[in-house]
């Protein structure tokens, strides 16, 4: 293998010359315990940057193999060492005051996270080294090369970062890090035997400091949460954690239990963050975010209204029946759904994906989906009115599915009936008021009636059409890009992503979109429904990691910065592209 004296010898050859030179040091070099891999050379200053790896053998990195013996511990190690390299490249650029060059000129970026805990591509540990992933932009002035400036960034900078980053790093600091991450997910495998669907713990700080930012509201403006003794549970955890300045073996906090539970309370007093918090905790998030003790299962799912989405073969029945002109509902189509047949398909579309509870704010959703008062009842009828609203329904989801509810809501009592648990947020802090509310929907009749002429019913599987899913563009056979966190640009298609609200990282975005291609050439064959793909998919994630996601990816190359998504959030991408065609299969008898 070719060491870094030849890369040296390269790069001052090539000084000066065209940028299309900078092609002769693809491949790899080595330094000592260094390898440095050129596994993409970018095509103009201009273009996105090149990718490269950096490796160092374990026998110098000295990392501590109890910091990464099971999943999740290698999953927190890597983040954690993926943000000790984004603060040496930050740190780096601080002391080097501006790149010189043209364009990405001697920038350097490796895929970090925000408060959430993802699994990546951008660092890799194995017992026998550890890689980072990097985008680094190679120098240039206008399209010349910078050959010095080259040598400077590759066989220096890069050096330094690593070494900085990656060899023996702090253990206390790095065993800290994964020991928080692992009781998060101790303590979310424990959940369902708990009879819980949430956790919150003493202390947490929920509030951020802004609509734009996900960072801890900093301050005394930011009240820690504290569980009233009714709904207080408290986990023992797999690691003791110091709390107050005592060494702790448990955590308490409030336990959000399985069923319907309602989040009340006037306007401002902190009814949507602590949803928010709730549906941000499907992931683990890094110590000291103040939401680290905020702990959700997996499978819970936020619904809202999204007027103008795609909606294809959704069975709606048991929400939305006897459309005007005798429009299906069993197998709803709409290139342009309303908030309440979005809000409706979302619901179904998430309960096929397999999700085990539904996260509701009234902020967000179709006031007519969500409930139709005595008045209105009285003057428009059941005849003339095709919408059950979810009133009506969020018990029987549970009773008859398993699939609990968490609902904020501020503006209708009638939910009262519904529910296992009230809990009313007052300057920040939760109270248990189920006893209140059973007393007032005892005492005071809603008078309204009930509208539900169904059972719920089996929710309807449904195959992809093959063929449907095509990410070529005119002379590219693929044309896929995550646009924004929000936007995918998939084939001659967008993809709005705006109200699928717990994807966190555009790089989440990215491997959607890598994803759905890769599933429509291996998965989906005409026959395997939409959840078997997402099993399919997810098994991928499991065995083989997220590498082979990108659509021209070769063994042991650059894979693309890459976060794993959840299967809702796949599905809910899929269900939005508006080329995507479905049929549904046939029910079994019940």
């Amino acid at each position: 293998m070719p060491s870094f004296d030849e890369l040296r010898q390269i790069l001052g050859r090539i000084d000066g010359r065209s940028y299309n030179a900078y092609h002769e040091i693809r491949g790899a070099f080595t330094l000592r315990s260094f390898t440095l891999f050129v596994d993409h050379v970018q095509g103009d200053p201009y273009a996105a940057p090149s990718k490269l790896r950096l490796r160092i053998d374990q026998d110098f990195a000295e990392l501590p193999e109890e910091l990464y013996d099971n999943p999740v511990r290698c999953l927190a190690f890597e983040d954690f060492l993926t943000r000790r390299v984004h603060r040496a490249i930050c740190r780096d650029e601080r002391s080097r005051a501006e790149r010189r060059g043209s364009g990405k000129s001697g920038l350097v970026l490796v895929d970090v996270g925000g408060q959430e805990v993802l699994k990546r591509t951008a660092t890799v540990l194995t017992p026998a080294w550890v890689e980072v992933r990097l985008e680094v932009g190679l120098p240039a002035n206008g399209r010349r090369i910078l050959g010095r400036e080259a040598e400077q960034l590759l066989c220096n900078q890069l050096l330094a970062i690593a070494e900085t980053s990656l060899v023996r790093p702090p253990v206390d600091e790095a065993r800290h890090f994964v020991n928080c991450i692992e009781n998060q997910e101790a303590i979310r495998n424990r959940l369902p035997s708990l009879g819980l669907i949430a956790f919150v713990g003493d202390g947490s700080r929920l509030p951020r400091e802004s609509g734009a930012s996900d960072q801890p509201l900093a301050g005394e403006s930011a009240v820690a949460f504290e569980a009233p003794e009714s709904l207080r549970v408290k986990i023992d955890l797999l690691h003791p954690i110091e709390i107050g300045g005592s060494v702790c073996r448990s955590i308490e906090g409030l336990g959000v239990g399985k069923g319907v539970t309602l989040i009340v309370g006037g306007g401002y007093h902190g009814k949507s963050t602590l949803l928010d918090a709730i549906e941000r905790a499907v992931y683990p998030h890094i110590p000291g975010d103040g939401r680290e003790w905020v702990i959700s299962d997996r499978g819970l799912v936020k619904i809202r209204a999204e007027d103008g989405r795609r909606v294809e073969a959704v069975d709606i029945d048991a929400f939305i029946r006897n459309l005007p002109q005798g429009r299906s509902t069993t197998a709803f189509q709409s290139d342009d759904a309303s908030g309440s047949t979005s809000q409706a398909a979302s619901l179904v579309e998430a309960l096929e994906a397999g999700a085990s509870g539904l996260l509701l704010d009234e902020d967000t959703s179709a006031t007519n989906f969500m409930v139709r008062d005595a008045r209105m009842q009285a003057l428009i009828q059941k005849e003339h009115e095709p919408i059950t609203p979810f009133v009506e329904r969020v018990r029987e989801l549970h009773e008859a599915l398993s699939v609990s509810t968490v609902l904020v809501m501020g503006g209708c009592g009638d939910y009262f009936d519904t529910a296992d648990t009230v809990i009313a947020l007052r300057d920040f802090l939760p109270l248990d008021v189920t006893e209140e509310a059973r007393a007032i929907a005892a005492n005071t009749s809603s008078s309204r009636q009930k509208e539900a002429v169904n059972p719920l019913g089996e929710i309807a599987r449904r195959i992809p059409v093959r063929g449907s899913i095509d990410a070529s563009r005119g002379r590219r056979q693929v044309s896929i890009r995550a646009s924004s966190l929000d936007r995918i640009q998939f084939g001659r298609s967008e993809i709005d992503l705006r109200g699928v609200e717990q994807l966190v990282d555009r790089s989440q975005t990215r491997a959607i979109a890598a994803a759905i291609h890769f599933a429509a050439a291996c998965f989906i064959d005409g026959d395997r429904t939409l959840c078997d793909v997402l099993d399919e998919l997810d098994e991928l994630f499991d065995n083989r990691g997220l590498d082979e996601l990108d659509p021209f990816y070769r063994a042991g190359r650059h894979p693309g910065n890459y976060a794993r998504p959840r299967r809702f959030e796949i599905a809910a991408a899929i269900n939005r592209l508006r080329s995507l065609r479905m049929r549904q299969c046939e029910k079994r008898d019940s």
